[in-house]
């Protein structure tokens, strides 16, 4: 059983000995006895987000990394640097502290970015490991993408299909149940979304300023696309009219909903990429992204005012969550 406070030392300089070299920005790195990490910047503009994985302990250094570096990239900006606070159980074995400081290191190479520090305790209430990540990224300042320039008339993208971390999460959370409604090969394709079509939106959101100018962007996590929308509404200063019956869901997320009576829109759903952008820009996004594999979808136009939902040709009514469906499975 570990001890209340901080990891032992000796462990903790084990772990930061087995992490991949850090960016050549990187002045000062993780180190036992740093308090912060130091990084030297040119003319860029620094962008920082922070979350914590709170929904699922499986995988949670993975989804700390790829959460935060999607809201960085929503902005613009390239993800360089990861700082993560580990909270620990005392009941968690070092194989585990391990584990969790493999997937951060992996994730963060996977997306070019690096572990610069952070901060690891053993807090004795609490039964699942909680990692809080902040991730900080550059872009050039004139590169720089904030939701209050979308205007009204932008087409509104959304890429790959809704849903793909919720789906995700209940696949792997309530296996027994999730075998039983998609099948053996259901199930495998469910669990595996988090790494195929994935969780990251950063190399469609990276594709799509290099491609063509870009009004806004925004990930739609906690919430589906129903809150997803309604934020991206809120920060624009805009409206948004979305078409639900042209948002691509993936079968096997409509099965699990089905099954446990909850709504597709309303789950979270990170793995997909809301983006905006004047009707020739979108196109021309949309082409690029597609020709590179990713799935781009028009579901929606920005509006003057309003969020307006559609379906079936009607306006729906009453499409409004309390809080995630992910909450009504666990």
């Amino acid at each position: 059983m570990l001890r209340k406070g901080k990891i032992p030392q000796k462990l903790l300089e084990n772990l930061l000995s087995t992490i991949s070299p850090p960016l050549p920005s990187v002045l000062v790195g993780p180190k036992v006895g740093e308090d912060a990490f130091a990084a030297s910047l040119s003319e860029d503009t620094l962008v920082a987000s922070t979350d914590p994985i709170t929904f699922t302990a499986k995988e949670i250094g993975f989804y700390a990394v790829n959460i935060n570096a999607n809201d960085v990239v929503t902005m613009g900006a390239k993800p360089r640097w990861f700082l993560a606070t580990l909270l620990l159980p005392q009941l968690a074995s070092q194989s585990e502290i391990r584990s969790i400081f493999r997937q951060i290191d992996l994730a963060c190479q996977s997306i070019g970015a690096s572990l610069c520090g952070g901060h690891t305790e053993v807090v004795p209430s609490i039964e699942n490991p909680i990692v809080v990540g902040t991730m900080i990224g550059t872009v050039r300042k004139e590169r720089l993408i904030v939701s209050r320039n979308a205007k009204a008339g932008d087409i509104v993208l959304l890429t790959k299909r809704l849903a793909i971390e919720g789906t995700a999460i209940i696949a792997r959370e309530k296996p027994k149940i999730a075998l039983r409604v998609l099948g053996r090969r259901g199930f495998r394709k469910a669990c595996r979304f988090l790494r195929k079509p994935g969780i990251s939106v950063v190399k469609e959101a990276l594709i799509a300023v290099e491609t063509a100018s870009v009004s806004a962007m925004h990930d739609p996590t906690e919430g589906g696309l129903i809150w997803g929308v309604k934020e991206l509404a809120s920060a624009s200063g805009r409206g948004i009219e979305v078409d639900l019956d042209r948002v691509p869901v993936y079968d096997e997320t409509i099965k699990l909903c089905n099954h446990f009576k909850i709504n597709p829109f309303g789950l979270i759903a990170s793995g997909s990429l809301l983006i905006v952008a004047s009707q020739e820009n979108a196109r021309r996004i949309g082409l690029r992204l597609r020709s590179a594999g990713i799935e781009c979808t028009e579901i929606g136009v920005m509006r003057s005012r309003g969020v307006l939902f559609r379906q079936n040709g009607k306006r729906v009514r009453g499409l409004r969550i309390e809080s995630d469906e992910i909450c009504r499975v666990l």
